[in-house]
């Protein structure tokens, strides 16, 4: 389990997902890949954020911004 401490960092964010990904986040729980959904959440996110914002930037690719691809 986490401490108060590492939690202080997080931030709720209320999203609205297809129950096809909810029940695709369940899965992943009762697989034991992930510990819950908000963690298996994080990960993607995580991904997403590497692949599309920080690496674009770290290559120089022109375009948008990867702020601007957010939103």
């Amino acid at each position: 389990m986490k401490s108060k401490k590492q939690n202080q960092n997080m931030k709720l964010v209320t999203a609205l997902l297809p129950e096809a990904y909810l029940e695709g986040l369940d899965d992943l729980v009762r697989a034991n890949m992930y510990p819950n959904r908000s963690c298996a959440i994080r990960n993607a996110v995580r991904d997403m954020l590497k692949q599309e914002l920080w690496v674009s930037k770290s290559q120089g690719k022109a375009g948008m911004q990867g702020s601007e691809r957010l939103r």
